[in-house]
């Protein structure tokens, strides 16, 4: 019976979010107080305190979300994992529970990540949308098949659910036709980009700086990285793949179906919310979720 942490991504954020672990234990406020002293600004304030719209900024978001998860993990009694897994973002707080990256520069890492898919967006406007009921290869075929803009899937969340991105037009053009192939629905987002599509290009030659002043470490368990979906333990290969994964889909119920078939039998999710419990129920309902 092998154990497996997964982590969330962007969008699980909520206000008041890890406070409740601040006000109890000691390592949850060293580990606050650490994340504000790097990153140059009360982050937690904003946690504790903001509104959702505060939230939303995109220096905070991820950082947020990634400081939560982290957190989280740190003050559970789980023995160590098996195997671990991030959604997007969250591959960053998979990296600290596998002993990849140390807290403080995965931190940074987010950090400069936020900052340059914040001016990625800025630079090549686009959006996002949702598409429910269709298989997988048939999104990727439309999408394929479409040629007015850009426009590509970008999360392969779970059967039957995924997520496109790409130009604000594009999306918008291809959504009636996804319906007319028989999607229960096809709608926008309410995000501020388009994230994991070729619009990040820009996003990820400045992360490719921050990534190779960065140390990696051999993890001491497999990470099951978003652009491959396999199992990576070599330091310069999840390098590579963190630099891919701004531009390529994340390939989450794969993923979790390799996880499951190398002995995978338990989950659990570290950080704010529990959609990760919802996706992986869809993609195997066999498995324990905790």
């Amino acid at each position: 019976m092998a154990k497996a942490f997964v982590f969330p991504g962007q969008g699980s954020q909520f206000p008041g979010m890890c406070k409740d672990l601040y006000d109890v234990h000691v390592e949850a406020r060293e580990m606050c107080q650490a994340a504000d002293r790097l990153l140059g600004f009360s982050l937690t304030d904003v946690m504790f305190n903001g509104t959702a719209e505060d939230l939303k900024q995109t220096k905070v978001t991820q950082p947020a979300v990634f400081l939560h998860s982290v957190v989280a993990q740190r003050l559970m009694t789980i023995e160590k994992p098996d195997m671990v897994a991030g959604h997007s973002l969250g591959e960053f707080s998979a990296l600290v529970a596998c002993g990849a990256l140390r807290f403080e520069d995965a931190l940074l890492l987010v950090s400069a990540r936020a900052q340059a898919m914040q001016a990625a967006c800025e630079a090549n406007p686009g959006t996002m949308a949702a598409v429910l009921g269709l298989p997988d290869e048939q999104v990727d075929e439309i999408c394929k098949a479409h040629k007015d803009g850009v426009v590509v899937a970008a999360n392969f969340n779970c059967p039957g659910q995924i997520v496109i991105s790409g130009e604000e037009e594009a999306i918008d053009a291809i959504c009636p036709v996804f319906k007319e192939a028989g999607a229960r629905r096809a709608l926008r987002l309410p995000v501020g980009g388009a994230f994991h599509s070729p619009l990040m290009a820009p996003a990820a030659e400045d992360l490719a700086k921050a990534i190779n002043k960065t140390e990696f470490h051999k993890p001491f368990c497999p990470i099951y990285q978003n652009v491959t979906a396999q199992a990576s333990v070599e330091p310069e290969i999840i390098r590579e793949n963190l630099l891919k994964q701004l531009t390529a889909p994340v390939r989450w119920t794969q993923s979790v179906q390799h996880m499951i078939a190398d002995g995978a039998t338990e989950f659990y999710e570290f950080g704010p919310g529990d959609v990760l419990k919802g996706l992986i129920r869809k993609i195997n309902s066999d498995v324990q979720v905790g």
